[in-house]
């Protein structure tokens, strides 16, 4: 048996999203088949415990052609301005300033699995914060950044967008809340929330319209950004 969160859509009282933690039966092995039995048995319990609910696994294991696209390895940025494309993965792993270096921009330049896997990612000491393309970001709340990232990509996307918008929950099976923070599933799943509480295009408005929609609770001296960033403009741009 294994426990993983499933990550509903909420409302704004929520934080956009509950997560239930589901026990399940934990089918071992690497292989994509075992994968997505696993899935399958994740999806089934909780669906037993919310009756109803349209799920959906996020990650290169899923079942259906949009949960495979909506990965953070395949879904695709591309700035306006210079047209350059490159995955919501490689901009999040080419935006982190640790104590002896960084951003590593160069990691744009590779594909998903070698931008995450590069050795300085782990051999540069303490993780900073997150440069992106000059606009600062710190590292709480915690998820913050890769959630902005990962929403702005995904409203670049009409297709998948208009798609991913009839489902009420996410799964993401490669992720162990123990061992990482960020979740593709969870930003997904803040994406719907966002979509359906009225509050899409507020959020994508700007950096700053999106982290005040999630500034609740949160100390202020912990997470300032400064006037210098804030004035920028859009990096999507």
């Amino acid at each position: 048996m294994a426990k993983r969160p499933v990550f509903l859509v909420g409302s704004k009282e929520d934080g956009y999203v509950r997560e239930i933690n589901t026990q399940f039966e934990w089918f071992p092995g690497f292989s994509l088949q075992q994968k997505q039995k696993s899935i399958r048995s994740l999806h089934d319990e909780f669906n037993r415990i919310e009756e109803g609910k349209r799920v959906l696994e996020i990650s290169s294991k899923s079942e259906t052609d949009l949960g495979v696209k909506l990965s953070a390895f395949n879904l695709e940025i591309k700035t306006k301005k210079s047209g350059k494309s490159f995955t919501v993965e490689t901009a999040f792993q080419s935006s982190k300033v640790f104590e002896k270096g960084g951003p590593y921009r160069d990691l744009l330049e590779k594909s998903s699995r070698e931008a995450k896997r590069d050795p300085r990612l782990r051999n540069s000491g303490d993780l900073v914060h997150f440069d992106y393309f000059g606009r600062i970001w710190p590292l709480t709340p915690k998820t913050l950044f890769y959630d902005w990232l990962y929403v702005n990509a995904l409203s670049m996307h009409e297709e998948l967008a208009n798609q991913v918008i009839l489902y009420d929950a996410f799964t993401d099976i490669e992720f162990n809340p123990e061992k990482s923070i960020n979740c593709q599933a969870k930003s997904s799943a803040i994406y719907v929330a966002l979509y359906r509480t009225g509050l899409l295009d507020k959020a994508l408005s700007s950096p700053e319209s999106f982290k005040a929609l999630f500034s609740e609770g949160i100390k202020k001296d912990s997470d300032t950004m400064t006037e210098e960033n804030t004035q920028q403009l859009s990096i999507f741009d």
